[in-house]
Protein backbone atom coordinates (compact mmCIF):
# COMPACT_ATOMS: atom_id res chain seq x y z
CA UNK A 1 0.00 0.00 0.00
CA UNK A 2 1.60 3.21 -0.98
CA UNK A 3 0.12 6.03 0.38
CA UNK A 4 0.43 9.85 -0.82
CA UNK A 5 3.80 9.98 -2.39
CA UNK A 6 2.31 13.02 -4.65
CA UNK A 7 4.30 16.03 -6.59
CA UNK A 8 3.62 18.40 -4.67
CA UNK A 9 3.90 16.81 -0.73
CA UNK A 10 6.96 14.55 -1.75
CA UNK A 11 9.31 17.65 -2.20
CA UNK A 12 8.85 18.83 1.07
CA UNK A 13 9.21 15.32 3.22
CA UNK A 14 12.94 15.21 5.17
CA UNK A 15 14.41 12.59 2.83
CA UNK A 16 11.64 12.22 0.87
CA UNK A 17 13.73 11.32 -2.46
CA UNK A 18 15.27 8.49 -0.62
CA UNK A 19 12.09 7.38 0.62
CA UNK A 20 10.81 7.23 -2.92
CA UNK A 21 13.32 5.49 -4.29
CA UNK A 22 13.50 2.52 -1.72
CA UNK A 23 9.57 2.95 -2.69
CA UNK A 24 10.16 2.04 -6.12
CA UNK A 25 12.54 -1.12 -5.54
CA UNK A 26 9.63 -2.04 -3.66
CA UNK A 27 6.74 -1.67 -5.97
CA UNK A 28 9.07 -3.45 -8.68
CA UNK A 29 9.48 -6.57 -6.24
CA UNK A 30 5.71 -6.42 -5.49
CA UNK A 31 5.23 -6.37 -9.46
CA UNK A 32 7.92 -8.94 -10.57
CA UNK A 33 6.55 -11.36 -7.31
CA UNK A 34 2.81 -10.70 -8.53
CA UNK A 35 2.09 -8.94 -4.93
CA UNK A 36 -0.35 -6.48 -6.04
CA UNK A 37 -0.33 -2.96 -5.13
CA UNK A 38 -2.62 -0.10 -3.87
CA UNK A 39 -1.34 3.62 -4.39
CA UNK A 40 -3.73 6.76 -2.44
CA UNK A 41 -3.61 10.15 -3.56
CA UNK A 42 -4.98 12.76 -0.97
CA UNK A 43 -6.80 15.44 -3.05
CA UNK A 44 -4.85 15.13 -5.98
CA UNK A 45 -6.43 18.43 -6.97
CA UNK A 46 -4.30 19.81 -4.52
CA UNK A 47 -0.90 17.68 -4.22
CA UNK A 48 -1.33 16.55 -7.54
CA UNK A 49 -0.85 12.74 -8.89
CA UNK A 50 1.44 10.06 -7.11
CA UNK A 51 5.54 11.29 -8.10
CA UNK A 52 6.11 10.26 -12.06
CA UNK A 53 8.92 8.19 -10.65
CA UNK A 54 6.56 5.66 -9.24
CA UNK A 55 3.51 6.35 -11.06
CA UNK A 56 5.23 4.82 -14.50
CA UNK A 57 5.99 1.72 -11.89
CA UNK A 58 2.06 1.40 -11.61
CA UNK A 59 -1.22 0.19 -13.30
CA UNK A 60 -3.60 4.14 -13.57
CA UNK A 61 -6.16 1.34 -12.42
CA UNK A 62 -3.85 0.81 -8.77
CA UNK A 63 -4.36 5.14 -7.91
CA UNK A 64 -7.13 5.90 -5.50
CA UNK A 65 -8.31 9.48 -5.25
CA UNK A 66 -9.22 10.23 -1.42
CA UNK A 67 -10.21 12.76 1.20
CA UNK A 68 -10.23 10.73 4.09
CA UNK A 69 -6.71 10.62 5.95
CA UNK A 70 -6.83 6.74 6.53
CA UNK A 71 -6.77 4.74 3.12
CA UNK A 72 -9.78 2.56 4.66
CA UNK A 73 -11.98 5.13 5.76
CA UNK A 74 -12.21 5.52 2.13
CA UNK A 75 -15.33 3.32 0.44
CA UNK A 76 -13.64 2.80 -3.02
CA UNK A 77 -10.58 2.24 -1.08
CA UNK A 78 -11.86 -0.57 0.84
CA UNK A 79 -13.82 -2.34 -1.32
CA UNK A 80 -10.80 -2.46 -3.45
CA UNK A 81 -8.67 -3.95 -0.36
CA UNK A 82 -11.44 -6.26 0.43
CA UNK A 83 -12.00 -7.35 -2.75
CA UNK A 84 -8.12 -8.74 -2.84
CA UNK A 85 -8.76 -10.94 0.55
CA UNK A 86 -5.24 -10.30 2.14
CA UNK A 87 -4.41 -11.07 5.60
CA UNK A 88 -1.15 -8.95 5.48
CA UNK A 89 -0.40 -5.21 4.32
CA UNK A 90 2.74 -3.55 3.87
CA UNK A 91 2.03 0.59 4.11
CA UNK A 92 5.05 3.00 2.87
CA UNK A 93 4.48 6.66 1.69
CA UNK A 94 3.77 10.03 2.99
CA UNK A 95 2.98 11.23 5.71
CA UNK A 96 4.27 9.18 8.14
CA UNK A 97 2.23 10.91 11.01
CA UNK A 98 -1.12 11.54 9.58
CA UNK A 99 -2.26 9.67 6.60
CA UNK A 100 0.16 6.53 6.91
CA UNK A 101 -0.46 6.85 10.48
CA UNK A 102 -4.09 6.54 10.77
CA UNK A 103 -3.61 4.01 7.28
CA UNK A 104 -1.85 1.49 9.08
CA UNK A 105 -3.84 1.70 12.57
CA UNK A 106 -7.02 1.25 10.78
CA UNK A 107 -5.49 -2.20 9.26
CA UNK A 108 -4.41 -3.33 12.66
CA UNK A 109 -7.59 -2.58 13.58
CA UNK A 110 -9.39 -4.46 10.99
CA UNK A 111 -7.15 -8.07 12.04
CA UNK A 112 -4.43 -7.27 9.15
CA UNK A 113 -0.81 -8.05 9.87
CA UNK A 114 0.33 -4.86 9.17
CA UNK A 115 4.23 -3.79 8.49
CA UNK A 116 5.56 -0.13 7.90
CA UNK A 117 8.21 -0.18 5.17
CA UNK A 118 10.40 1.86 7.79
CA UNK A 119 12.88 3.50 5.22
CA UNK A 120 9.74 4.26 2.70
CA UNK A 121 7.78 6.65 4.62
CA UNK A 122 8.36 10.05 5.42
CA UNK A 123 7.28 13.52 7.26
CA UNK A 124 7.93 17.45 6.77
CA UNK A 125 10.26 16.95 10.29
CA UNK A 126 11.64 13.94 11.15
CA UNK A 127 10.56 14.12 14.75
CA UNK A 128 6.91 13.38 13.37
CA UNK A 129 7.97 10.68 11.35
CA UNK A 130 10.05 9.20 14.38
CA UNK A 131 6.96 9.55 16.50
CA UNK A 132 4.90 7.68 13.88
CA UNK A 133 6.88 4.61 13.13
CA UNK A 134 7.18 4.10 17.53
CA UNK A 135 3.31 4.66 17.77
CA UNK A 136 2.66 2.18 14.81
CA UNK A 137 5.52 -0.42 16.40
CA UNK A 138 3.78 -0.10 20.22
CA UNK A 139 0.36 -0.83 18.30
CA UNK A 140 1.05 -3.94 16.83
CA UNK A 141 2.41 -2.69 13.48
CA UNK A 142 6.27 -4.29 12.40
CA UNK A 143 8.80 -1.78 10.81
CA UNK A 144 10.99 -3.27 8.09
CA UNK A 145 13.41 -2.04 5.84
CA UNK A 146 12.35 -2.67 2.29
CA UNK A 147 15.55 -4.97 1.83
CA UNK A 148 13.55 -7.28 4.22
CA UNK A 149 10.79 -6.90 2.64
CA UNK A 150 11.59 -8.03 -0.49
CA UNK A 151 13.99 -10.60 0.40
CA UNK A 152 10.89 -12.47 2.89
CA UNK A 153 8.85 -12.19 -0.22
CA UNK A 154 11.50 -13.89 -2.24
CA UNK A 155 12.03 -16.49 0.22
CA UNK A 156 14.43 -18.36 -2.15
CA UNK A 157 17.38 -17.48 -4.12
CA UNK A 158 16.28 -19.95 -6.70
CA UNK A 159 12.95 -17.57 -7.08
CA UNK A 160 13.21 -16.66 -11.01
CA UNK A 161 12.63 -13.22 -9.76
CA UNK A 162 16.03 -13.31 -7.59
CA UNK A 163 18.72 -12.23 -10.40
CA UNK A 164 16.61 -9.00 -11.41
CA UNK A 165 15.64 -7.65 -7.82
CA UNK A 166 19.10 -8.17 -6.26
CA UNK A 167 20.40 -6.27 -9.08
CA UNK A 168 18.27 -3.42 -8.67
CA UNK A 169 18.87 -4.30 -4.78
CA UNK A 170 22.68 -3.74 -5.51
CA UNK A 171 22.45 -0.71 -7.67
CA UNK A 172 20.31 1.15 -5.00
CA UNK A 173 23.09 0.07 -2.17
CA UNK A 174 25.34 1.98 -4.30
CA UNK A 175 23.35 5.19 -4.76
CA UNK A 176 23.07 5.30 -0.75
CA UNK A 177 26.56 4.82 -0.54
CA UNK A 178 27.99 7.48 -3.24
CA UNK A 179 25.34 10.21 -1.76
CA UNK A 180 26.42 9.65 2.01
CA UNK A 181 30.58 10.41 0.80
Amino acid sequence: MVVDVQERLAPAIVGGASAVERIGLVIDAAVALRIPVLASEQYPQGLGPTVAELATRLPQSARLAKTHFSCLREPDFAARWSALGRSQVLVCGMEAHVCVLQTALDFLAAGIETFVLADGVGSRREDNRTLALQRLAAAGAIPLPAESAIFEWLEDSDNPAFRSLIARIRDSGLAEGKASR
